[in-house]
């Protein structure tokens, strides 16, 4: 292929990203009707314990790996001690859940406390594949088996809910997805269980407990309004809050396939001191992330209500308020992610966790003060706030290692493309009116559009860019543009 091999993985991370969101709203909008908002906030509570309690049995090690792997530097030594060490917190973890189970109330209740069990212990060996691929820069393999996670997911899950087995159904379809991506990981895993020693422990252990640390405070912006709205409101205010925060996550396609196809790059660039491959990488990062983000949020702003009611159902309309602020966080969010990634990759984990801890204790304290008194449009301003708050401590550590900037004119383009956009879509929305689904979409296409249309009309470089990466697979470019 003609195309570099960033752009090539980009290509195929993007593509994936797209399909596994395209899906996941599509089955999303079918649990949203058939379920309603309480079932759903069952489960997103359960990921969100899942998720902490995954973390927590990792402890960094998963990253270490990544980073020890990434250097090419024995990598079957690091990939054999990292799957030791994995399984060791795996069992001393386990054996400290079933201890202290009893508190588990509303796990138990539900019974799902042995689903997490479960499903923690197959993600476990799952992640063993995953990094050693991650890690050896096979990213389109994992952005691969994670479409194919996702799709046995939601088909299992689908199922289940319509023969009537709702929160269960739903728990089942997560594990039988992580087994089926775990299955397309390992057929393509190429490291090997090595004898290692103990300098190789030594090693993730030292870089693996800034990493734990820091993951812990992306955790925090993950799943800790999630389980305080929990605590202060319903199961039902969760499902609806997840379901504004998963609907404005549209803006995000772009900066989560670049973080996972640079990652491992950009550490391989510092390792070898070519640190200005890193900063035109990061560069044209924000670019591509800003040149999705931008118009959907500011579309997002515009027919969130309409959004929320046509795709979710009237029991999910009350968390607009929400949706709007959560809009703005996808901004912020773009610059933390792509520059803590930054951070680590250049082996300063310990500054991506200050910045990181600073701001997820600030989003807790934010959290436990505002929930109470606005609900979940509190959780939201908290999430904002606290993630702008990383993105700015970050940006000044990266900033001293390498030269952190914004491709100006290329942005500036974006934000004038998105201006007619929203004037149509406005226009749209105020004089024809949206009453249906197929309105709502002929908006959101037209908007589309015009955007695509005067941005590449006045941008040649993004225009040739896209251009450029499209023909390869010998899709025409349309005539139009």
């Amino acid at each position: 292929m003609r195309i570099s091999p960033i752009q090539r993985q980009s290509l195929i991370s993007f593509v994936s990203i797209i399909a596994l969101t395209f899906i996941g709203y599509l089955s999303t909008m079918y649990f949203s009707h058939v379920l309603g908002p309480a079932i759903l906030g069952s489960y997103f509570l359960f990921l969100a314990y899942y998720g902490v309690f995954d973390l927590i049995g990792d402890g960094g090690f998963g990253g270490a790996a990544v980073k020890r792997i990434s250097e090419d530097s024995e990598p079957n030594q690091y990939f054999s001690a990292f799957i030791v060490l994995r399984l060791l917190l795996l069992s001393g973890f386990i054996c400290i859940l079933l201890f202290f189970s009893s508190y588990f109330v509303d796990l138990r209740e539900s019974g799902l406390f042995m689903w997490l069990l479960l499903a923690l212990a197959i993600g476990t060996v799952s992640s063993f594949a995953a990094n050693g691929l991650y890690g050896s820069s096979k990213v389109g393999v994992v952005q691969i088996s994670t479409v194919i996670n996702t799709i046995v997911k939601i088909l299992i899950q689908v199922i289940a809910v319509y023969a009537g087995y709702a929160l269960a159904g739903l728990v089942g379809g997560f594990i039988l997805g992580i087994i089926a991506g775990a299955i397309i990981n390992f057929y393509h895993l190429h490291l090997r269980f090595v004898r290692f020693s103990f300098e190789h422990l030594r090693s993730l252990f030292s870089f693996s407990f800034w990493i734990f640390l820091a993951s812990s405070g992306s955790m925090v912006f993950a799943y800790a309004d999630t389980i305080l709205i929990g605590y202060f409101m319903s199961t039902a205010d969760v499902g609806i809050y997840r379901i504004a925060f998963q609907l404005t996550g549209a803006a995000s396609f772009t900066t989560v396939s670049l973080h996972y196809v640079l990652y491992p790059r950009v550490s391989n660039w510092h390792a070898i001191g070519e640190v200005g491959k890193a900063e035109s990488a990061l560069s044209r990062a924000f670019t591509y992330s800003l040149l999705l983000a931008i118009p959907v949020v500011v579309g997002g702003l515009i027919l969130g209500e309409q959004l929320l009611y046509f795709l979710y159902g009237a029991g999910f309309e009350s968390g607009t308020t929400a949706l709007f602020i959560l809009f703005l966080v996808q901004i912020a969010n773009i610059f933390m992610y792509l520059q803590t990634m930054s951070l680590n990759a250049f082996n300063k984990p310990k500054k991506s966790f200050i910045s990181t801890a600073t701001a997820a204790i600030l989003n807790i304290g934010l959290n436990i003060a505002l929930i109470p008194f606005f609900g979940i449009a509190g959780a939201a301003f908290a999430t904002f706030v606290s993630i702008s708050i990383n993105a700015i401590i970050s940006y000044a550590y990266l900033s001293r290692s390498m030269h952190v900037r914004l491709e100006r004119k290329p942005v500036l383009h974006i934000t004038l493309a998105t201006l007619p956009m929203a004037g149509v879509v406005m226009i749209f929305r105020f004089l024809i009116g949206i009453s249906s689904v197929l309105l709502l979409a002929a908006a959101v296409t037209v908007g589309a559009l015009i955007y695509f249309l005067v941005l590449f009309r006045i941008d040649r470089g993004i225009k040739e860019d896209l251009r450029s990466i499209i023909s390869v697979f010998g899709i025409p470019w349309p005539v139009i543009i």
